[in-house]
């Protein structure tokens, strides 16, 4: 099987390019983001697919192992707040699930080991909520 492409906005592959070295991560997320950043189909921004998670979406997802649901949205690090569920684009789960879409499962290396999800919402965030 083919490993599909992530897809991102122009201004998600700007950002990410701009941080990506002063971004605190494991090695083995970082190379495979960069990895996945290098190959990724882009976007103009207002042709993102609306499914796609990117900067700016909330995102529910289902652990395949305990079937746990998480919701949460992807901001910039200056906006992060896990309080109010506000998770960085470069905590292991959002660099996990940028640029899959609804119905894709993601296994990524997790803080404490590597786990698969399946997205099976997303939704873009209005200006007053991200």
């Amino acid at each position: 099987m083919m490993k599909k492409s992530i897809l991102l906005s122009k201004s998600d592959f700007k950002f990410l390019n701009e941080h990506f070295e002063k971004a605190i991560m494991s090695d083995y997320n970082k190379s495979r983001l960069r990895a996945e950043i290098k190959d990724a189909t882009i976007f103009n921004d207002e042709d993102l697919p609306a499914n796609v998670v990117s900067l700016h979406t909330e995102a529910t997802i289902v652990s395949t192992a305990d079937h746990k649901e998480f919701v949460f949205k992807v901001v910039k690090p200056k906006d992060a707040d896990i309080k109010v569920q506000k998770v960085s684009i470069f905590a292991p789960i959002s660099i996990a699930l940028l640029g899959y879409q609804t119905n894709d499962l993601i296994n990524w290396e997790m803080p404490d080991g590597i786990k698969e999800f399946k997205i099976l919402k997303v939704r873009r965030l209005t200006a007053s909520e991200s």
